[in-house]
């Protein structure tokens, strides 16, 4: 980094209270309300907004420019390997403020969530905090989506969804294991930890998560940071949203034993469920099916219960939704599993068989793959 821009950026971090990093690709047609909501935020000092744009080809950088143009706070940054662990890096490397928060361009965020993060980092006794992720949309699969979320089915063991609290009680804070949903930091602490792992296209915040609790560090989830999220409103976009999930959770159980829920073994298991009941010998075909078939009258009930909250095409899609997450979510297990290795120490812990420990090595320990924080 060249001198004279080392010494600006050091005079300009004592302005900076927060830098918010947002990875941007093809956002074309909501970045700019996206960017407006994330200027407007309510911060006791000055904020700036970090866009790092991954090769844009639908005018999306012209807009990041033009954003730029008329707002100092804007600042527009490359990331040429397109992913968003590395843009997340490239956005941290430039920033200058003492905290730094992740924003997506996709999830509308209280006009109070940077300072609430901040207040709540200042009191002490956590490192991360977050809000509740609350689904919402007009589309018919979003809002499936979002009733889906309201159900054990949907939720599994996360306590991230507004409604994922374990006692289901409205308290207005609780901690969270490694299930997170983006988050302020102070600056200092992630970049101790070592940023985002670029290896991880998906679950890269999860991945992070379990680096601070195994430092010690409590997650925190506030009532009042709680932030909108608008997912994908097509089968097939959520599928291969699950299906990432699924694939790089194999991974951070790997590498992280801690963090595999009872709960995620569920899917790989029914996919095995779903590919037993029609290949398998009869002697083991028969009880999957029954497996299956209770499966399948689970999902009915959802979508039943569904129908007193939704109109009926909606809720009619909610078992179709679930059904998705799950087998897509199992599959990518699966896959990640014969790509990173079958996490053996996880599965012992989750099944209380430590024999399965012995079955191979825990993964080496590695260094965190953050090449974008390089230039730092």
């Amino acid at each position: 980094m060249p001198v004279e821009q080392a010494a600006g950026d050091e005079r300009a971090a004592g302005e900076t209270l927060v830098s918010v990093l947002v990875p941007v690709l093809d956002e074309a047609a909501n970045i700019g309300a996206a960017v407006g909501a994330m200027l407007a935020q309510q911060v006791e000092a000055q904020i700036e907004v970090l866009l790092a744009d991954g090769g844009s080809s639908d005018g999306t950088r012209e807009l990041l420019d033009e954003l730029a143009a008329h707002d100092p706070r804007v600042r527009v940054l490359e990331n040429p390997k397109g992913w968003t662990p590395s843009g997340l890096n490239v956005c941290l490397c430039h920033a200058r403020g003492e905290y730094v928060a992740r924003m997506d361009a996709h999830t509308l965020y209280p006009e109070s969530y940077l300072q609430s993060g901040i207040d709540r980092l200042r009191v002490g006794d956590t490192d991360w905090v977050s809000g509740p992720q609350v689904v919402v949309g007009e589309g018919r699969v979003q809002r499936a989506f979002a009733l889906a979320l309201q159900t054990p089915l949907g939720r599994g063991g996360s306590r991230r969804w507004a409604a994922g609290r374990a006692d289901g009680e409205a308290t207005a804070e609780w901690e969270l294991d490694s299930g997170v949903f983006t988050g302020v930091w102070r600056r200092e602490k992630v970049l101790e930890v070592g940023g985002w792992d670029e290896r991880w296209w998906r679950n890269q915040d999860s991945e992070m998560a379990a680096r601070f609790l195994e430092q010690g560090s409590r997650l925190v989830c506030l009532a009042t940071m709680a932030a909108r999220y608008l997912p994908r409103d097509s089968l097939r976009g959520l599928a291969r949203q699950y299906d990432g999930y699924g694939f790089y959770r194999a991974a951070t159980a790997r590498r992280h034993p801690h963090t595999l829920r009872r709960s995620a073994l569920l899917m790989p298991l029914l996919v095995c469920c779903w590919i037993a009941a029609l290949l398998a010998p009869r002697a083991l075909r028969r009880p999957a099916r029954v497996g299956v078939s209770l499966y399948m009258a689970t999902l009915a009930g959802s979508g039943a219960k569904a129908a007193r909250q939704d109109r009926a095409a909606v809720a009619a899609t909610v078992p179709l939704v679930l059904v998705t997450m799950h087998l897509s979510a199992g599959v990518g297990f699966l896959r990640g599993m014969r790509r990173f290795g079958v996490p053996w120490q996880a599965l012992a812990r989750v099944t209380g068989i430590p024999g399965l420990a012995r079955l191979a090595p825990a993964a080496p320990a590695e260094p965190v793959h953050a090449p974008s924080l390089e230039a730092r």
